[in-house]
Order: C-alpha cells, then sequence, then structure tokens
C-alpha cells in the first residue's frame, strides 16, 4: 500500500519525507512536516491526525521515540496504523500495528527512517535507507526522492502505485518544498519530473515571499 522514508539534514537542520502509495492523493494525509520540530509519516490504514500530534510533542522537546509512543500508545485502532519520525536532532522512531497490510518493514539509519506496507520485499526500506545516507552532500529533497527510487528500484510496493509526494521543511511556517502528484500510473516518475522544474525557481518563490522587491521577475504574459 505504501512506503516511505523520513530525513534530517544535519547540515541545513531541514525535514523532509518522501513518500508513494497505491491509493490517491497521497500527499494530503499521510506526510507531516514542521520547520525546527521534525517530520512525520502516518501511513497503512490512515490516521492523518497522528503527524501533527506527534509533532505537536517534538515541538515539546520530547524525543522520536517517547513522542511516538506517547501517541500511539492505547490509541484506538492503533493496529491498523504505521508511523515513522524524526526529530529536530535527527533520532528516529517507528511504530508499527500488528494489523498492518502484507510484507511489511522498516529500517533506521543516520538522521532517517523508512517504512513500507504491502511491499515485494521486506529488503525496501533498507535499500531506501542505504541510498539516502550515501546522499548527504545533496539537498535533502534530493536525497528523499532518490532513497524513493531506491526503494522502486529494490521491488517497491507489490502491486502498482498511483500517488507520491515529496515534502520538506526549513526555516518558515510554510514547507520549502510541496510538491504532489495526486494520480499517476507513474507517479514517482512524476514527482522527479516536477522537482527537476521546481528546484531552479524554488528559492525565487522563498524570495518572492520573504523580500517581494528584491524577487526575479514572474516571466509570465503581462509581467512588466
Amino acid at each position: 500500500m505504501t512506503f516511505s522514508i523520513v530525513g534530517h539534514c544535519q547540515r541545513t537542520g531541514m525535514h523532509g519525507v518522501a513518500i508513494t502509495t497505491s491509493s490517491i492523493c497521497v500527499g494530503s494525509r499521510c506526510p507531516w512536516v514542521r520547520a525546527g520540530v521534525g517530520a512525520v509519516t502516518s501511513q497503512n490504514i490512515t490516521d492523518p491526525a497522528i503527524g501533527n500530534e506527534v509533532l505537536d510533542l517534538l515541538a515539546a522537546g520530547i524525543e522520536a521515540a517517547d513522542a511516538v509512543r506517547q501517541v500511539m500508545g492505547n490509541r484506538p485502532h492503533a493496529a491498523y496504523r504505521q508511523v515513522a519520525a524524526v526529530d529536530h536532532d535527527g533520532n528516529s522512531a517507528h511504530f508499527t500495528g500488528s494489523n498492518i497490510l502484507g510484507v511489511h518493514a522498516v529500517a533506521e539509519g543516520q538522521c532517517c527512517v523508512a517504512a513500507g506496507n504491502l511491499l515485494s520485499t521486506p529488503d525496501v526500506p533498507a535499500a531506501m535507507v542505504k541510498q539516502f545516507e550515501i546522499g548527504a552532500a545533496f539537498h535533502l529533497a534530493e536525497r528523499l526522492l532518490l532513497a524513493l527510487e531506491a526503494g522502486i528500484d529494490e521491488g517497491g510496493e507489490i502491486g502498482p502505485t498511483h500517488s507520491a509526494a515529496l515534502l520538506v521543511a526549513h526555516e518558515n511556517a510554510w514547507p520549502l518544498v510541496d510538491l504532489r502528484v495526486d494520480w499517476s500510473e507513474q507517479p514517482v516518475i512524476d514527482l522527479r519530473s516536477c522537482w527537476q522544474k521546481y528546484e531552479p525557481q524554488m528559492m525565487d518563490y522563498l524570495a518572492r515571499a520573504l523580500d517581494p522587491a528584491s524577487a526575479p521577475a514572474y516571466g509570465v504574459p503581462g509581467d512588466l
């Protein structure tokens, strides 16, 4: 059904998530990030409330493992949920309930955690973590996307995926990167294409938010 990676960049302080799934609009309900706080995925049979609940605890200074434990402990229907999180310091944590679908696995690495269910092989998360760790020189969004692609190369989900998302927070209240493919026969390929188009303009959009007078022209008809 879903596989994802949650990561933190020690060099920049960014947090982010890359995720893909067989169902529609994964980016609207599964990945959650907050600048200076952390990142979370809530997947399998999703409860979108989990993401912000974990982030609220991380923002209060609670480490990832304790935050996930507090949110998922004695939670109704927790058996159907799979959760992964990374906190401000890069500590990772995860939870997999007893009713998770199909082949499922989790792998933790330096400042990252990958998780999946309905996988073609339990080796998928480990392949994602390996790719994330060797890409430390890249922008966090690129590292996450490369890791997601590595998961596909390892076999990915047992069936086709149809949506994907890439979400990264840096220093502001809004995400630096928030890219979604809500329905496609090749969602991760389309997500890669979207990132390749967005990356060269990314800092221009940030400048338009923070200092419009200094930002580049829009380059659209009617912009004088």
